[in-house]
C-alpha cells in the first residue's frame, strides 16, 4: 500500500479537502487498493473535530464525498508513509523539522509543485505555491482552495501512479 498524508495547520480546512479531491482521483484511476490517502495538522488545536462546514459545503457542492476527524500529524507517522503533501510553505518547513531522517523529510513535498501551471517558487517568493488559508476569510476563499487542490491532483495521480508502478489508462 502506498500511503499519501496531506498535511496542513488545523487539519480542518485545506488538508481534509485535499484528502477527498486526491482520493476521488485515486478511486477514479482505480488505485483504491493501492493507495491509501488521510491527512492530519502541524498542530492539534481541532482534534477530534469535523472538517470546517465550509469545506464541506463546497467538497459536496462540487460532488466530492468527506468523512473527516482532524488530528495531529507525528514524527512517527514518517516511517509508514511514502508521501506527505504540504498545503504551505509554513507546513513543509515545519513537516521538513519534524521529520526525523533525511529520507523522512524528502517525502515532503508542496501540493502546488505538482499543478503545472502554478508559479515557481523562485526570486524571492517562498510562498508563491501556498494554498492560501481560508478559515478568517469568506465562502470564496474554500471555493479558490478548492480549485488550487483540483488542479495540482492530476499531476500528483501520475507521480504516485509511477511510484505504485501501474500502467496509465
Amino acid at each position: 500500500m502506498y500511503r499519501v498524508c496531506f498535511v496542513c495547520t488545523g487539519n480542518i480546512c485545506r488538508s481534509p479537502m485535499a484528502e477527498s479531491v486526491f482520493r476521488a482521483h485515486v478511486v477514479g484511476a482505480g488505485l483504491g487498493g493501492l493507495v491509501e490517502v488521510d491527512s492530519a495538522g502541524t498542530g492539534g488545536w481541532h482534534e477530534g473535530d469535523g472538517a470546517d462546514p465550509r469545506t464541506v459545503a463546497v467538497l459536496e457542492a462540487a460532488g466530492y464525498e468527506q468523512d473527516h476527524r482532524a488530528r495531529k500529524f507525528r514524527a512517527s507517522w514518517f516511517d509508514r508513509l511514502d508521501l506527505v503533501i504540504a498545503l504551505d510553505a509554513g507546513h513543509l518547513r515545519d513537516l521538513r523539522a519534524l521529520a526525523p531522517t533525511a529520507e523522512a523529510a524528502a517525502k515532503v513535498r508542496l501540493l502546488r509543485s505538482y499543478d503545472p501551471a502554478a508559479p515557481a517558487a523562485r526570486g524571492g517568493v517562498p510562498d508563491a505555491l501556498d494554498v492560501p488559508d481560508p478559515y478568517y476569510g469568506p465562502l470564496d476563499g474554500f471555493e479558490e482552495c478548492l480549485e488550487l487542490v483540483e488542479a495540482a491532483s492530476p499531476g500528483l495521480l501520475e507521480a504516485v501512479r509511477a511510484a505504485v508502478k501501474e500502467p496509465a489508462p
